[in-house]
């Protein structure tokens, strides 16, 4: 409507002899335009804001005051229509998040007495048997408990390769059957799925503020203000009204204002897209400065599922079986993860081990003892044999050491006095975790260190294997809350990538905390710096580069906005710049900080070749300090 009464006005000039028509509709189109700008200016001030809306507004009213209908009305036609571009662009920074709402299933089939029956996926509930076909969204978070198929878990982790599903398996609402047929246990519906939880986190990280947006915020509060008085200062002393209105016009620090927010809402939203969350603006820039990365080994470079490697027998009068199953009986009544590995051995070779054993008793750091049919078990290190007495242990001990130097974890088996053999296990080194290692540091990382608990031949095998910069071994969690702390005094920014609840003093202490494989971990999702929603490690190069790509992009955009206000004000004093075209370059230079921040939606390939591969070197999981594994 202004626009057209701009055209009425200009032909009216041109065709009428009397100037009086033009100018009615030059002043009714600043009216039409300028009226919303002064409520919004006016709603600011009773709230003690004075804002881009009141310099825009004064500088118009004043424009009319003194006969510049012309420059009044170009002045709020050009502010609304920049203010609505602004608003469909910026809306656009927001698309990633818009797709994480549209991929939020609707509608759910559920197994009630036997029937398929069809409900909203809000009123499955929880423990019903939901069905997944081919083509369809999977309702809710679950575990599948029959059937196969492969689902596209894109909306979660990022990773568009379909990942194959069958009975034990984890399954999330949002994700798409691509084959197949499963049927489902809900484990969580609505808003306690994990879809939810990263909208949820989104939507908060997108409004959390960085630290230089507070800092501009700031800024915004007194420069708008002095805008106004150096306004009036200069209309005064010059005697010049119009130059005056044009300082207010130019003075506008629209693209200023939306140089910060607007690059970190695209930033996160590209990261949530590749199945990375960012806690924040503040984590955001934080990120950007990583210097150091402190990583746990297992589970992180490794798979985390060790396997049995070895079985020497010492003792003559045994054999392999023999030393399994003695070794197997011992560890019936541990808790330690390779207990596991070494049960799962022995039924693998047909050795069942019934019951538990009379007594057990973990020993921090050695091993442990267990008493079973009469006999004494010992099952640890040399440390664990030297503090019960067994003597001759020169052959263990050469044997251990072997296999440490082989990159496995050598634990030594005892019955009563004499040594019977010793085992070993090993754990698998992801195919990522080198190239990561190597990622990292083309991201401008310069010191990646490996923290773990396992023994420093263990450690170092990995770490020759994935190249990191330094190995760290045999360290209890305090240990690797001081090795953070140590990172941090040299100067470092420090990110800790950890899985365990060992690792949570060194995440805590971190700079920026980063969970691994977040989307089946709720607390993960809330509380990690960084989330990592699958288990592709090449997500954290990833997430570092793209940080640094957000802060150099919201530096673009500072630089774009003051260059243009000293540019305008520079085109004031020498003249050439009306409060018209000030108002247009300045739309212009809002529109290009927008444009400039969506460069970050753009996808880039950091893709795994094979992000569920491990290499099939076998360094491994130590249990001589299973605290700290």
């Amino acid at each position: 409507m202004s626009g057209v009464l701009i055209v009425l006005a200009l032909l009216a000039d041109r065709l009428l002899v009397s100037s009086l028509p033009g100018d009615v509709a030059m002043v009714a189109a600043a009216v039409v335009a300028g009226a919303p700008i002064a409520v919004k200016a006016v709603n600011a001030l009773r709230a003690s804001v004075i804002g881009i809306d009141l310099l825009v507004a004064v500088a118009s009213i004043g424009a009319i005051a003194i006969g510049e209908f012309w420059e009044a009305a170009a002045v709020t036609f050009l502010f609304a229509v920049g203010h609505a571009l602004e608003t469909a662009t910026l809306n656009k920074t927001r698309s990633a998040l818009a797709a994480l709402v549209a991929v939020a299933p609707d509608g759910a089939v559920v197994l009630r007495d036997g029937v398929q029956v069809e409900v909203p996926a809000g009123q499955v509930g929880t423990g019903e048997t939901v069905l997944v076909k081919n083509g369809a969204k999977v309702p809710v978070d679950g575990v599948v408990i029959g059937g196969t198929g492969a689902l596209d878990e894109a909306s979660i982790t990022g990773e568009s390769i379909p990942v194959e599903k069958s009975a034990g398996d984890q399954v999330f609402a949002g994700t798409v059957s691509r084959g197949g047929f499963l049927r489902v246990r809900a484990t969580g519906v609505g808003s306690d799925t994990t879809l939810a939880r990263i909208i949820h986190r989104v939507e908060e990280a997108q409004d959390a503020k960085a630290e230089t947006q507070l800092f501009m915020d700031r800024f915004s509060a007194w420069y708008t203000p002095a805008i106004m008085v150096l306004a009036l200062v200069a209309g005064v002393i010059s005697g010049d009204i119009v130059l005056g209105l044009t300082l207010l016009v130019i003075g506008c620090p629209g693209a200023l204002v939306i140089s910060i927010p607007v690059s970190i809402v695209a930033g996160i939203g590209r990261a949530a897209k590749d199945g990375i969350l960012i806690k924040g603006g503040e984590y955001l820039e934080t990120s950007a400065r990583i210097s150091a990365v402190a990583v746990d080994k297992t589970g992180t470079l490794t798979r985390g599922r060790p396997q049995l490697t070895d079985v020497v027998v010492l003792d003559p009068g045994l054999d392999r079986a023999q030393v399994l199953t003695w070794a197997a009986r011992g560890e019936a009544g541990s808790e330690h993860p390779l207990a596991r590995t070494i049960l799962d051995a022995a039924t693998a070779d047909g050795l069942g081990v019934q019951g538990l054993p009379e007594h057990t008793e973990p020993f921090p750091g050695k091993g442990i003892t267990a008493t079973a049919e009469g006999h004494r078990i010992l099952i640890g290190n040399l440390a664990l044999l030297e503090q019960f007495g067994i003597a001759d242990t020169e052959a263990a001990a050469r044997t251990a050491e072997e296999l440490s130097q082989a990159g496995r974890t050598p634990m030594i088996v005892a019955v009563d006095d004499r040594v019977v053999g010793v085992v070993a296990v090993a754990d698998e080194i992801r195919r990522d975790a080198a190239r990561m290692v190597a990622e990292l540091h083309a991201a401008g990382v310069r010191k990646v260190v490996m923290l773990t608990g396992d023994a420093r031949l263990v450690a170092e095998a990995v770490g020759t294997a994935t190249g990191v910069d330094e190995v760290r071994a045999g360290l209890l969690p305090e240990d690797k809350l001081e090795a953070i702390l140590e990172l941090q005094r040299e100067g470092h920014t420090v990110a800790m990538v950890g899985d365990g609840v060992n690792d949570a003093p060194a995440l805590a202490t971190a700079d920026i905390g980063v969970a691994m494989g977040a989307a089946g971990s709720a607390v993960a999702v809330e509380t990690a710096d960084i989330a990592l929603m699958g288990d592709n490690l090449l997500r954290l190069p990833e997430a570092i580069s793209l940080a640094r790509r957000t802060v150099a992009n919201m530096r673009q955009n500072i630089t774009i906005a003051v260059t243009t206000v000293a540019f305008l004000l520079l085109g004031v004093l020498l003249g050439g710049v009306t409060m018209a075209i000030g108002m247009l370059v300045h739309e212009v230079s809002v529109l290009v900080v927008i444009v400039n921040a969506m460069r970050l939606l753009r996808a880039r390939k950091y893709r795994s070749d094979d992000p569920g591969a491990s290499a099939r070197i076998r360094p491994p999981a130590d249990r001589s300090v299973p605290q700290a594994a």
